[in-house]
């Protein structure tokens, strides 16, 4: 499960589909509605959230915009009632982390679209999050040892 801290425009249609699915799935987590996943790190910064099915519902509403504004069809009413009207903040790390997960991906799947991102030296987050100081999050999975600045991305 990847909940992308990256604004969701940055990602090609099979990560823009695989992260509507993703993000349903956390979701039904979030409510109760399955017994996977429950001990995702990926969740933890959501369950953080006054109204953890608020924010997921947030999330995905902002994936459903991106999708429509491409003229992809996802169902809107499997989204959440529920709105925790919040941002919530994401390290400038995790973004750089994430930026260059996703730069690596589209260099193998979408070299398109790879090559219209690879100038991109600060990515926006997801409209979900604020950015602030700091470095990858400890929730995060993967290789850490390597500290990634903005400055790397160039």
């Amino acid at each position: 499960m990847r909940l992308w801290s990256l604004h969701p425009k940055y990602l090609d249609a099979r990560g823009l589909v695989a992260l509507w699915r993703e993000a349903l799935l956390a979701q039904a987590v979030l409510a109760g509605q399955t017994t996977g996943y429950r001990h995702h790190p990926q969740l933890v910064r959501f369950r953080a959230g006054r109204s953890p099915r608020g924010v997921i519902a947030d999330y995905l509403r902002s994936v459903h915009s991106e999708a429509t504004a491409r003229g992809y069809t996802f169902a809107a009413d499997k989204i959440g009632r529920l709105s925790a009207g919040e941002t919530m903040a994401v390290t400038r790390g995790q973004i750089d982390h994430e930026w260059r997960h996703l730069m690596a991906k589209l260099a193998i799947r979408d070299p398109k679209a790879h090559a219209r991102l690879v100038d991109v030296v600060r990515p926006q987050p997801h409209p979900l999050f604020r950015i602030v100081a700091g470095q990858i999050e400890p929730w995060e999975k993967g290789p850490q040892s390597v500290a990634w600045h903005s400055s790397d991305l160039r």
